[in-house]
């Protein structure tokens, strides 16, 4: 799930490691620069099909071809696909999180960032999946840029993006529901978290809810098709890029 730089301590995989090997209650205290902190249960990367978000299960419906699921977590969205038939990989940047994902029996999982050069060895792959917040995983705006031109060395002819992310201008709502922020500082949607488990604090990395708007504007400039799938009431949506 995270971008975080390696080398510093796992927390996630910590986390998902511990909960892998029995300790159900394992939880994550996750500090971010927009909002208190968060209490994330570890078993939330471990939910089966019916415990997904209907908008995780309409990603995983609109699925084609071979797959390469980006910051696949514990795994649970591969699994799902390798019990359909399909060619999945996983990649996740954290050790923790592909170690777990290899003792649950995902076919082909990979430690990677999802710039790295060595993320495909030159494979082409049908469908990217880029699901809770996935969008997140590029960090910024100029990441987000740069993804969707890396993106096209990833994906096979008439291949797609499926991802996920938010509108989180409601944090910036004051009483009257007038959105306050300051217009000439960074966009609003970009975050920077922090993920701590037991002693284990991770680095802080940077993450992005991109508003639909937005996501449009960067897609189609990039020259992608953009298709809204699907929207919630909490803001989300799911969006399918192909280029």
């Amino acid at each position: 799930m995270s971008n975080s730089v390696p080398n510093a301590p796992d927390a996630l995989g910590q986390a998902l490691l511990a909960y892998h090997r029995g300790h159900l209650s394992a939880t994550l205290a996750v500090h971010s620069s927009v909002a208190d902190e968060e209490v994330l249960p570890a078993s939330y990367f471990f939910r089966s099909l019916w415990e997904m978000p209907e908008m995780e299960r309409t990603a995983l419906e609109e699925c084609r071809g071979r797959v390469l699921d980006l910051g696949a977590g514990a795994g649970c969205h591969a699994l799902e696909l390798q019990q359909r038939g399909f060619s999945v990989k996983a990649v996740d940047i954290s050790p923790g999180a592909v170690e777990v994902m290899q003792a649950r029996g995902v076919r082909e999982v990979a430690c990677h960032d999802i710039f790295d050069a060595a993320l495909t060895q030159g494979e082409k792959f049908d469908t990217l999946l880029m699901l809770m917040n996935g969008i997140g995983l590029t960090g910024t705006l100029a990441g987000l840029e740069r993804f969707l031109e890396h993106a096209k060395t990833l994906l096979a002819p008439g291949g797609q993006i499926l991802a996920t992310s938010s509108d989180i201008s409601y944090l910036y709502e004051d009483e009257e529901g007038a959105l306050v922020f300051d217009l000439n500082g960074p966009y609003y949607g970009e975050v920077e978290y922090t993920m701590q488990y037991a002693q284990q604090t991770g680095s802080t990395f940077h993450w992005i809810f991109a508003d639909p708007t937005l996501l449009q504007d960067y897609a189609e400039a990039a020259g992608y098709t953009v298709e809204f799938l699907e929207e919630d009431d909490q803001q989300q949506y799911l969006v399918r890029l192909t280029f």
